[in-house]
């Protein structure tokens, strides 16, 4: 049996670039995927704000193991959504010794 409770969906996304047909570009996300995950909370702070404090939480995601450049492997470039919840993704490492999860250090991103 693992150690991990893997029993959340996240859907891992990779952002698309697209022209806006007037000179500029407009940024969307696609989804690649459905991966199962465990979500624990790591650090968070608080740090001032342009107009008040503004909060900023870490998580550590981990999930199953995927090979390097397998589209199912997240990438620092990526996100993991869950919902209307979505989590940036900082690191990817591997999360034990025999290789068979991930880790991904993430930051939850709040809209403002």
């Amino acid at each position: 049996m693992s150690r991990y409770q893997l029993n959340r969906p996240m859907v891992l996304e990779e952002a698309v670039v697209q022209p806006d047909g007037a000179g500029g570009h407009t940024l969307d996300w696609q989804a690649l995927g459905t991966l199962w995950a465990e979500l624990r909370p790591g650090a968070g702070r608080e740090r001032r704000g342009e107009i008040a404090p503004e909060g900023t939480m870490l998580f550590r995601i981990f999930l199953r193991a995927a090979p390097q450049g397998s589209p199912q492997r997240p990438r620092p470039d990526q996100r993991l959504r869950e919902g209307a919840r979505v989590f940036r993704i900082l690191t990817v490492s591997e999360a034990d010794a025999a290789g068979g999860f991930l880790i991904c250090h993430a930051r939850e991103e709040v809209p403002a």
